[in-house]
């Protein structure tokens, strides 16, 4: 992110009176209120307990049969056990009953008494980060299996490390590579050991079911779901005996995660006349656009600013709106729909190099800004040599959701996080925004028959591909707008990431600005995974997290496949490196090796990229994820919990070492052209940034 995103940030959020406006200004919400707030930790309950109780979850016991959804399933949260914030105010659960299942990247969140220290976790012996591959011993006491197929899957543990108390401490439990669409998995804990090594006994209800005991009036209606869940275990080889808890979740279906996103798009190409968007053939006529300036940026530069037309399906549209989707209809599977002539105006600046043209047109690109950015970042100096180097045209527009005209909703939404379903709405209108814009780039009616894109009646561009390269926020939205795009087929993500509720966040340096607004709001510690991990359940239809499984081969319905070149800053104080790497996974991607120069302090991160599959050769035609180092004298390992990484001399943030580096913008080029691949430009041994200290 820039300097200039941040000072912006500061300025709006450290005035006391401007965030009193902030709040002030948005509409109350329909969350109900809470009523005596208990100032026990929530996490501290038991499920068909006496108190409202969330946890463990994910989990099917906060779902109903409902036979039109594709999992036969709904899910149906507790409205009284839902986080409240400071004023009692509960998150309502509307939005999050529309699906009919979990995110697939769900963190399964817990708490076991006595398992709430490292000394416990240690004794225990449960996987972490840094080895996953005991997910798989035969003694592992934590596993997720599939249910209907007893394979276990790949994942990580940890204590919950911003937990302030044992009571408020809670075991998260991650996916190595994102659970499977639809598919109903069993999370297994036992033999869990204290921090004297002793076990921890499970709680009673679990243990009345386990030992077929009588049960609670409230637990009589799991008995037929705990067989089905004792059979799958029994099947994988589990047995119950040493067993302290079990339960199930489903994971949401394809059509729960991006029906929305997929209706407004197709809705959107076919006001344009294309109806058949997996062909990659650019039919009918492109958006309307306004080209506003044109003129010298840099030496060799020249830049073009306009608007371009969208179909909008948002209540209101503008780049600083607070409301969500329009439906037509109160259906819970309803899809938003356009008010009649309702149209987005969406800023665009192209860079145009001195290069295109003379003598070959420029190849085309979209570029993806950062973090709270907007499109003039495809200014930046990174962008400007890769245009001269290589002979691009980028063109950009503002991500809506999480673009600098959000920042105030964007804060409101968090202490008040009845507001986060319209700042998602707005997430998919702005990948919207984004395709509409490539459209314009790949139409030869579009920009190509403009003179700003034209010298001696010849075109600068060459239409006849269209390639995605975002960085930060960029490579996030990127893998979502990759996943969905009709009109490009290979993309380049740069410092990638996905899941924001379940990794990113808390492992940024970036979030250190906005957790005061969230959990000065939601106070009770015990539940701040739980609200990340609800809010995920959301924010899965506006990131790459909902759409990783359809990004490369296995398309979403009406899309062309694409190829995906994820290139990662070890130690990336903002985006994780280790959400790449689940990301990588669930992509299909194949893994430069050697990653890492294991000699070093990097050695403590060789199974960094496990699961992944090296790349036997070069060029390689396919998707991959290539880690650049910028060196142990200038970058120190990161955290293996959920905490950033603490800036120091030796500890620099190399969150744009990568897109600096002259040979990682090769490495982009090769691969952003029609015969594109992977190339080795490191020389068979680990990358090197740029600025590489030893």
């Amino acid at each position: 992110m820039s300097h200039r995103i941040w000072n912006r940030i500061a300025v709006c959020c450290t005035t006391a009176s401007t965030i009193a406006v902030l709040v002030t200004s948005v509409a109350g919400a329909s969350g109900s209120r809470a009523g005596g707030i208990s100032a026990r930790a929530a996490a501290d309950c038991q499920p068909y307990g006496a108190s409202p109780c969330l946890l463990p979850f994910p989990n099917d016991l906060f779902t109903r049969p409902d036979s039109s959804t594709p999992t036969g399933l709904r899910v149906q949260l507790p409205a009284n056990a839902m986080p409240a914030d400071k004023h009692g105010q509960r998150i309502a659960v509307a939005e999050y009953d529309r699906s009919d299942g979990f995110s697939p990247g769900s963190d399964v969140v817990v708490h076991v008494r006595g398992l709430d220290n490292p000394t416990a976790f240690a004794r225990t012996g449960a996987v972490g980060l840094a080895n996953m591959a005991r997910a798989f011993v035969r003694n592992q006491p934590i596993l997720i299996i599939d249910e209907r197929t007893g394979a276990r899957q790949l994942i990580w543990s940890e204590l919950d490390a911003n937990a302030t108390s044992p009571q408020s401490t809670n075991l998260l439990i991650h996916p190595g590579k994102n659970f499977t669409e639809g598919h109903t998995y069993v999370v297994v804990l036992r033999n869990l050991r204290n921090d004297r090594g002793r076990l921890i006994a499970p709680p009673g209800w679990f243990e009345r079911l386990r030992d077929a005991r009588p049960l609670l009036p409230a637990e009589r209606s799991q008995r037929a779901r705990y067989a089905r869940i004792f059979t799958a275990l029994k099947h994988a080889g589990i047995s119950r005996r040493g067993l302290y808890e079990a339960w199930d979740f489903t994971v949401a279906s394809r059509q729960s995660l991006s029906s929305r996103m997929l209706a407004i798009r197709n809705d959107a190409f076919a006001q344009l006349g294309d109806h058949n968007l997996a062909d990659g053939k650019v039919q009918g006529r492109p958006p309307a656009y306004t080209i506003t300036s044109v003129g010298s940026l840099a030496p060799g530069i020249q830049a073009v600013h306009g608007t371009f037309q969208v179909p909008c399906y948002l209540i209101t549209c503008g780049s600083s709106t607070t409301t969500g989707f329009h439906y037509g209809s109160r259906k819970r599977d309803a899809l938003p729909t356009q008010i009649p002539g309702t149209v987005a105006a969406a800023p665009f600046e192209c860079i145009i190099p001195s290069s295109a043209g003379n003598p070959a047109p420029a190849r085309i690109s979209l570029y993806g800004h950062g973090l709270l950015g907007d499109h003039t970042e495809v200014e930046a100096g990174n962008v400007l040599a890769m245009a001269s180097e290589h002979n691009f045209v980028f063109c950009a527009t503002d991500w809506w959701g999480l673009a600098s005209g959000d920042i105030p909703f964007d804060i409101a939404a968090l202490q008040n996080l009845n507001h986060f379903p319209a700042v998602v709405d707005r997430l998919q209108q702005g990948v919207l925004n984004t395709l509409y814009l490539g459209r314009l780039m790949r139409s030869s009616a579009g920009f190509a028959s403009n003179p700003a894109f034209r010298a001696g009646g010849h075109p600068l561009i060459d239409t006849s591909n269209l390639y995605y390269d975002g960085n930060s926020q960029g490579g996030i939205m990127g893998g979502m707008t990759t996943a969905l795009a009709p009109d490009l087929r290979r993309a380049v993500l740069g410092v990638p990431g996905m899941n924001y509720g379940g990794v990113l966040l808390q492992r940024s340096t970036d979030f250190g600005l906005y957790a005061p607004f969230i959990f000065g709001s939601y106070t009770d510690a015990s539940v701040h995974p739980l609200i990340l991990d609800l809010i995920q359940q959301l924010w899965d239809r506006g990131e790459a997290d909902g759409y990783a499984q359809h990004m490369t081969s296995e398309p979403l319905p009406g899309t062309p496949s694409h190829e995906v070149l994820l290139q990662v800053a070890y130690g990336d104080h903002q985006v994780s490196m280790y959400a790449a790497a689940v990301e990588a996974r669930t992509i299909g991607a194949f893994a430069y090796q050697p990653a890492l120069d294991l000699s070093t302090n990097r050695v403590r991160d060789r199974n960094v990229l496990f699961g992944i599959p090296a790349i036997p050769s070069y060029p390689f035609h396919g998707s991959a994820i290539v880690i650049w180092d910028s060196g142990p004298g200038r970058v120190q390992p990161p955290p293996l919990v959920n905490v950033p990484p603490m800036n120091s001399a030796t500890n620099n943030d190399p969150h744009e070492d990568v897109r600096s580096s002259p040979a990682a913008r090769v490495q982009k080029s090769d691969f952003l052209m029609l015969s594109g691949a992977v190339v080795d430009v490191c020389g068979g041994k680990p990358c090197r940034t740029s600025v590489f200290m030893p």
